[in-house]
């Protein structure tokens, strides 16, 4: 078995105006989990439809700011010290309706390869 290590926070990568800081990704976690910090400007709409995952649960935990996820339909503000999980298939979004900048903790599981986490579509 392979001692795990602490490592430094990942790449950060752009998609239009989020950034993504990937902090875990399968292969450091044996495939049980992807995690990563987005952070999204204030005022900024997510400029993405809505989308769904039906290979694994995304929880997200707030850590500044906030962000309202749309979960089915429901309206849900994840401010700091917040989680909202969102469980498979079910169509979301989130947009950063207030006047600071937001950020959250997602955490996927199982994990998920990260390009294919920003190109899902609801079916």
């Amino acid at each position: 078995m392979t001692v795990p290590t602490a490592r430094s926070a990942g790449e950060v990568i752009h998609v239009g105006p989020l950034e993504i800081c990937y902090l875990v990704e399968r292969a450091d976690s044996n495939g049980s989990v992807t995690m990563f910090e987005v952070t999204v400007p204030a005022g900024e709409k997510l400029r993405a439809p809505a989308h769904s995952h039906d290979a694994y649960e995304e929880t997200v935990y707030g850590l500044g700011g906030v962000l309202t996820f749309t979960v089915d339909g429901r309206r849900n503000d994840v401010a700091p010290g917040q989680s909202l999980c969102i469980p498979r298939g079910a169509v979301h979004r989130f947009d950063n309706d207030g006047g600071e900048d937001a950020k959250i903790l997602s955490v996927i599981s199982p994990a998920s390869s990260r390009p294919t986490i920003f190109m899902r579509r609801p079916p």
